[in-house]
This record gives structure tokens, C-alpha cells and sequence, in this order.
């Protein structure tokens, strides 16, 4: 089981990016989902979460800006993000609690981190 994100970039403050996590080999369900980012020299700290039934929550510092969405079928969790700003510069990256042949406890998968930097 691995998790694979994408759509990361360099953005002017007040634009927009999707980023992409899509979680691919053998596997029976994913529960929660979700994104957290980390800053150079700041503790990594949770963006948005999302659960399988679809309740989202979201960090403070994102909320009415991000969205997070998730397409069960293709086990895929998504972010919109929009009025990006210079503070919002980071490593993204996405996890997963995946229940697999492997584990048939779920167990959280973390996928390898997207660089998303605003420019000012």
C-alpha cells in the first residue's frame, strides 16, 4: 500500500492549487483521510481531515480558504486551496487510514510530501 501526492507548485499569494493523493495496492477500505503540512523550522500540523461518510474538519488558519473532498472509488483525497498566502508555504503531505491484507487493523499511511510555496 503506498500513498502518492501530487499538485503541489509555486503560486502568487491569492491563488489557487489542488493538490492530489491517490492510495493504490491491496486494499480493503480506507477510513479517515487527510492532509497535513510542515513549514521549515515549524512543526508539522494538521490542514484538514476528512472521513469516509464525508465530515470534514479543518485547521483554523485554513478554514474558508481550503476544502478538503475525497472520491471513494478512486481512493483519492483531495485539497482546494484558494487566496493562497506566503504562510501557507509547505510540505503537504497526505495520510491515510488504510485496511489492507496486510493490516487488517487500519493502519495510517503517509504519502511523500508535495511542495506547495506563495510568493508574495
Amino acid at each position: 500500500v503506498q500513498l502518492q501526492a501530487s499538485g503541489g507548485g509555486l503560486v502568487q499569494a491569492g491563488g489557487s492549487l489542488r493538490l492530489s493523493c491517490a492510495a493504490s495496492g491491496r486494499i480493503f477500505s480506507i477510513n479517515d483521510m487527510g492532509w497535513y503540512r510542515q513549514a521549515p523550522g515549524k512543526q508539522r500540523e494538521s490542514v484538514a481531515g476528512i472521513t469516509r461518510s464525508g465530515s470534514t474538519n479543518y485547521g483554523n488558519s485554513v478554514k474558508g480558504r481550503f476544502t478538503i473532498s475525497r472520491d471513494n472509488a478512486k481512493n483519492t483525497v483531495y485539497l482546494q486551496m484558494n487566496s493562497l498566502k506566503p504562510e501557507d508555504t509547505a510540505v503537504y503531505y497526505c495520510n491515510a487510514d488504510i485496511k489492507s491484507p496486510a493490516s487488517p487493523v487500519p493502519r495510517k499511511y503517509w504519502g511523500q510530501g508535495t511542495q506547495v510555496t506563495v510568493s508574495s
